[in-house]
């Protein structure tokens, strides 16, 4: 195990979608979810929430197929980037940098595959812009604050959690395991919330979702009547319900390339140091849903596939190492 880290992660900060149609994506996140436009050309769209002063944390690319680019952290300073590149090279993994001007509005970037083959990417510097958090004007849609998490689904949970939590300096809040003490699923953090990264099993390296945190739960029943009168409804994929995990009100939706996104409220603080992380059974049936209808097939099985960061082909899927299976019922 490592015993210590000579970097720091802040949190989880943008992730990097490829879309069919810019336009109809526009309509969907501007229009329908309320996230303010920061800047966008004839090939990007750069998206924040109301509450957030970096110059964006949802980049959209219009590209002849939908797949996701890199998922990106934001570090506390620049040399926390020298320091990592250490680290994953030692590891045998592979890296990739981006100077400053590579990319609109962001510094000098690392690119990397984790240990899961996850394509990450890390920063310290972003331009920052005016936030529009009492900008009530401007409130519309779900009202959208920030981008919370994001959740992957990965063929070894605990190959995955060894790595983030040993090497990378990742704190547990919440996990699941079987019958047999096998993990399941794990819920990480940086920022002191619930998750900034979770792990579950399943075919992988996938995204199954990126995540945002709303205000209230008023704001996720707007969204549901606001998508619904666009004609939107069919992208309402589970919820409104709350999680027995991280106990956060939550809805589902699938935006129009079929990349999902979970709106989130409600959960809590994960500040101290003697915080234990919550073990949650397999099978108990207040895990995934405290209430609210069970999730569809589909919640489980369809996910984004992530490409390489040198190739841009997609990255080969690994089936799982436990069983996949739906939770059975305690009694």
């Amino acid at each position: 195990m490592v015993n210590r880290v000579d970097f720091s992660i802040i949190r989880i900060a943008r992730t990097v979608l490829h879309v069919v149609d810019l336009q109809v994506s526009r309509e969907f996140y501007v229009d329908g979810l309320g996230m303010i436009e920061t800047e966008s050309d004839e090939n990007h769209i750069y998206l924040r929430g109301l509450e957030e002063h970096s110059h964006h944390s949802l980049l959209l690319k219009k590209a002849d197929n939908a797949v996701v680019e890199v998922l990106s952290y934001k570090v506390e300073k620049e040399e926390d980037l020298d320091e990592i590149e250490k680290l994953f090279t030692s590891l045998g993994l592979q890296t990739k940098w981006m100077a400053k001007g590579q990319q609109h509005a962001i510094g000098r970037t690392l690119r990397a595959h984790d240990i899961s083959g996850i394509p990450l990417e890390f920063f310290a510097e972003m331009t920052t812009v005016d936030r529009m958090l009492q900008r009530y004007d401007h409130y519309r849609g779900a009202k959208i604050q920030r981008i919370d998490h994001v959740n992957c689904s990965v063929p070894n949970v605990q190959k995955a959690y060894d790595f983030y939590v040993d090497y990378l300096g990742f704190s547990c809040s919440e996990y699941t395991d079987t019958e047999d003490g096998d993990l399941w699923a794990a819920w990480l953090y940086r920022k002191p919330t619930v998750h900034d990264q979770a792990f579950m099993n399943g075919p992988g390296p996938n995204l199954h979702h990126f995540a945002y945190s709303l205000t209230d739960r008023l704001s996720v029943l707007d969204c549901c009547d606001i998508l619904a009168s666009m004609g939107y409804a069919e992208s309402i994929e589970r919820g409104p319900g709350r999680h027995g995990l991280s106990n956060a009100f939550f809805l589902y939706l699938r935006d129009p390339d079929g990349h999902r996104i979970e709106l989130y409220t409600g959960d809590y603080l994960t500040s101290d140091p003697d915080l234990k992380p919550k073990r949650w059974d397999l099978n108990d049936p207040l895990r995934q849903t405290f209430w609210g209808h069970e999730a569809p097939d589909r919640w489980f099985n369809e996910t984004s596939t992530f490409i390489d960061i040198e190739t841009n082909e997609e990255i080969g899927i690994c089936n799982p190492i436990l069983e996949q299976r739906k939770p059975e019922i305690l009694a």
